[in-house]
């Protein structure tokens, strides 16, 4: 069964669950979204009593605010317990720290920051809330100068989001201080069966423009990519399930390759796959690989027949989120088709409200490995050439 929630149900997804008739938990929120399309409704107390009957049914969330509905009807469920522990960064440190024994990390209330002696941790470090989503006050803080500065903008985002999203989604309160792990970092789909074995859906490299930069501006999946990491990755999907009862269980994963075939897990989000409908979408239009249907119907992937005829692609998903320092109530509207124009060859455009929630919308496309410099110019931009400004009466 699905719980949809906002604050973003893609088509694709929409078009997938009434397509296949996959039952819906009938929340107001679920028949907002879902108001137009023909639905398989299950009311929340019949889901509650299937759930408590067989805690390893199927449930896929395509949002984090999905999780106060579990939170409400099966608190005291091990659906809840597993997602409690991943949610949580600091209990998931706590869970994997036997694999990784000499990582640094550290919990510490909102409150405490202004006055924390910070002298003797590692640097760098990053600072992030325990329980969060999209990159939302995360930093890295290279020395101790930078702490009070770091500590304010935490602060001002903290406030900012905090009407955006519940606890459940971005703690407004407990934060993690952790060890910075180098390396190049990746995100992925996957999902546990029935019988409890990993399966991945896809993995994508997520791109920085500089050491400092935490935004999530590009991630790019390619056959190499998922050929050379699925070894690694499918080694620390077995190792979580020998510790955590995984059955039809669905993650959307980030780690860090800190040498080749060596990877580090930063965070792990429970119960879908990646935020607003990206990575599994981009799964779909990039490779044909349905990601929802493959976790409710127990399939996987045959790489070999998907990249048969994609040889030397790069398939990426692109934020477009405001880097510049242009106001978004200064912004008329943003001009896709011209974005559109400077890619070899755009799978999708997203557009989402901008001024309800702070980006302009995604790309998906498709790249040729010797093109790639339109991901470089696209991951260093401000978007600015592409913003409509309205006009002040002087």
């Amino acid at each position: 069964m699905i719980l949809l929630d906002y604050p973003f149900v893609s088509d694709f997804l929409k078009e997938t669950v009434s397509r296949n008739q996959f039952p819906v938990i009938a929340t107001p929120e679920a028949q907002s979204i879902m108001d137009g399309y023909a639905v398989n409704w299950i009311q929340s107390e019949e889901a509650v009593k299937i759930i408590q009957e067989n805690p390893i049914t199927p449930v896929y969330t395509n949002s984090e605010n999905s999780i106060a509905w579990i939170q409400k009807y099966l608190p005291d469920s091990p659906l809840m317990e597993k997602i409690r522990v991943f949610k949580n960064k600091y209990q998931f440190r706590q869970l994997v720290q036997e694999l990784y024994p000499d990582y640094f990390f550290k919990t510490a209330q909102l409150s405490e920051l202004e006055n924390m002696d910070i002298s003797q941790f590692p640097y760098p470090f990053i600072i992030k809330p325990a329980v969060g989503f999209f990159s939302i006050a995360v930093h890295k803080v290279d020395r101790a100068e930078d702490w009070p500065s770091v500590v304010k903008r935490i602060q001002e985002q903290i406030q900012k989001t905090s009407t955006l999203y519940p606890e459940e989604v971005v703690s407004q309160t407990e934060m993690i201080l952790e060890g910075y792990i180098l390396g190049e970092e990746y995100a992925f789909d996957c999902y546990f069966d029935g019988k409890g074995q990993p399966v991945i859906l896809n993995v994508l490299h997520h791109v920085f423009k500089s050491e400092v930069d935490v935004s999530d501006r590009v991630y790019s999946s390619s056959e190499e990519i998922i050929q050379r990491l699925s070894p690694a990755i499918m080694d620390f999907l077995e190792g979580i399930g020998a510790q955590i009862d995984l059955r039809n269980f669905p993650l959307h994963i980030e780690i860090r390759e800190t040498a080749p075939g060596k990877i580090i897990p930063i965070e792990v989000n429970p119960m879908r796959f990646g935020g607003w409908c990206t990575t599994a979408d981009l799964t779909w239009f990039a490779y044909g690989v349905n990601s929802y249907e493959f976790f409710f119907q127990s399939k996987k992937p045959d790489w070999a027949e998907v990249f048969a005829n994609r040889k030397d692609k790069q398939y990426s998903l692109i934020l477009l989120d405001n880097q510049s320092a242009v106001p978004m109530d200064a912004i008329a509207y943003f001009d896709f088709e011209a974005l559109a124009q400077d890619f070899e060859n755009p799978l999708h455009v997203r557009k989402v409200n901008m001024g309800q929630y702070g980006v302009f919308g995604f790309l998906f496309t498709e790249t040729s490995k010797s093109n790639e410099g339109e991901l470089t110019e696209i991951l260093h931009s401000d978007l600015t050439k592409y913003m409509v400004l309205k006009e002040f009466s002087k």
